[in-house]
């Protein structure tokens, strides 16, 4: 099932981006992931790569990843639309609907039990998914939701894009109180709690 949606992916030609692609990224990480990030559109090198997040902002993720005691091997990476857009620019409506059915059969695989968005792009398409409405970043970051997605009953904690929070030292402090508040989550679905932590809950407690 995995192979067969990779293999879709790389044939793809629903949409114009793969006329610039030299690789389609699906995705990496575990297929049995508890958590999946979702950013936007692969960058430059994760073009060349063909793998997620491998470029500045990728080394940031990794280095929130690690500050939870996470590894990128134990989660699951990918983004929203599987090829670069032209010049970095944002993914259009129609590049993101003809891409659509690719993050939802991966979600359906891989049955996360929460999903951080990373960014704008990606938080407003988890929300229309899952019927969510999404206001900005700014209002909608921290605060976890509960929604379904294709057949999955999913958690989802919105963040700032890593790479945003590179060149903004105050987006960096929020997106690093969002992984701390994460940690909490995922230790709650591990222990099996009941209790539904915020980013609120964390700063009471710390």
């Amino acid at each position: 099932m995995w192979e067969k949606i990779v293999r879709e992916i790389k044939e793809c030609k629903k949409c114009r981006l793969h006329k610039y692609r030299k690789n389609p990224v699906p995705g990496e990480g575990s297929l049995n992931a508890k958590i999946m990030f979702i950013g936007e559109a692969p960058g430059a090198k994760e073009d060349e790569q063909g793998r997620p997040f491998v470029g500045a902002a990728g080394k940031l993720l990794t280095t929130l990843l690690e500050s939870i005691g996470l590894k990128r091997e134990n989660v699951f990476i990918t983004n929203v639309v599987k090829c670069r857009p032209p010049h970095n620019r944002d993914p259009l409506d129609d590049e993101i609907s003809a891409c659509l059915p690719y993050l939802v059969e991966q979600i359906n695989i891989i049955k996360p039990r929460i999903i951080v968005t990373l960014g704008r792009i990606s938080t407003k398409t988890i929300f229309q998914l899952g019927g969510l409405v999404f206001k900005s970043m700014s209002k909608d970051r921290g605060v976890i939701r509960e929604a379904k997605i294709g057949e999955v009953e999913v958690k989802i904690l919105p963040t700032y894009h890593p790479a945003a929070a590179l060149y903004n030292p105050k987006l960096r402090s929020k997106i690093e109180s969002d992984f701390k508040a994460l940690a909490k989550i995922y230790k709650s679905i591990e222990e099996g709690s009941k209790r539904k932590y915020t980013l609120l809950d964390f700063l009471r407690e710390n």
